[in-house]
């Protein structure tokens, strides 16, 4: 499957997550949010678990990365960790699947048969990567898709507070599918400045869909600001 026949233009990605513990989780919340983003000129939605993929395919027409976060005992990897998460996804009718593809606890050979099955059943392939090695990793394996959402979460990454643009660069530069700019995006001059070091695509979450976050920010500057 070409990626341009997924998404025909390059843009913005709305994120529309919520885990279990926080305040919007559950109902037809993302499925609004969802909707609010595309009616503002969003391409697609990446979203989290059966219920939200089913939930955001009724409600928008563009393309959807569906993820399934699933916490496993003596396991750092959470995202579509197995196969059982990736056969929910694809056949909840999300157009591509998110999947952690990062070198550590034998992932890179984990993921084979994940990416060989999506696309058996006809969906495309997301690699959340943490390192330029891993992004290249990524493309030898078959992935239709780069994203940086892991960068600064995996121990061995560089640990910043903002996007991390330095490797942005040199995955463009080193690899030939699309790129996705993904983790800790919080302005538009941001996702400008991601589009800019040559990403395709640029997904934002917390900064638009996540309102518990958007507001400690501001308390945050508030309280800064009194001290």
């Amino acid at each position: 499957m070409e990626c341009r026949e997924i998404f025909p233009v390059s843009g913005l990605i709305v994120s529309c997550q919520a885990l279990e513990h926080e305040p919007l989780h559950g109902g037809d919340t993302m499925a609004k949010m969802a909707r609010a983003a595309v009616q503002s000129g969003a391409i697609g939605i990446r979203t989290n678990g059966v219920h939200d993929i089913l939930m955001i395919k009724k409600e928008v027409d563009v393309p959807v990365i569906g993820l399934i976060k699933r916490e496993m005992p003596g396991s750092s990897v959470f995202i579509t960790p197995t196969l059982d998460e990736v056969k929910a996804i694809v056949m909840a009718g999300a157009d591509i699947v998110a999947l952690d593809v990062t070198n550590r606890e034998g992932r890179l050979e984990v993921v084979k048969p994940l990416i060989a099955w999506a696309h058996e059943m006809g969906a495309a392939v997301m690699a959340d990567i943490s390192t330029l090695e891993e992004g290249l990793a990524a493309e030898s394996l078959g992935v239709d898709f780069i994203g940086t959402t892991l960068a600064g979460y995996t121990p061995y990454s560089t640990q910043q507070e903002g996007p991390d643009f330095e490797l942005l660069e040199q995955l463009c530069a080193k690899v030939s599918v699309p790129v996705v700019a993904e983790g800790r995006i919080w302005t538009p001059e941001e996702a400008a400045k991601a589009l800019a070091c040559g990403a395709t695509y640029v997904v934002v979450g917390s900064a638009i869909t996540r309102p518990q976050l958007i507001t400690e920010r501001y308390v945050k500057a508030l309280f800064t600001q009194r001290a």
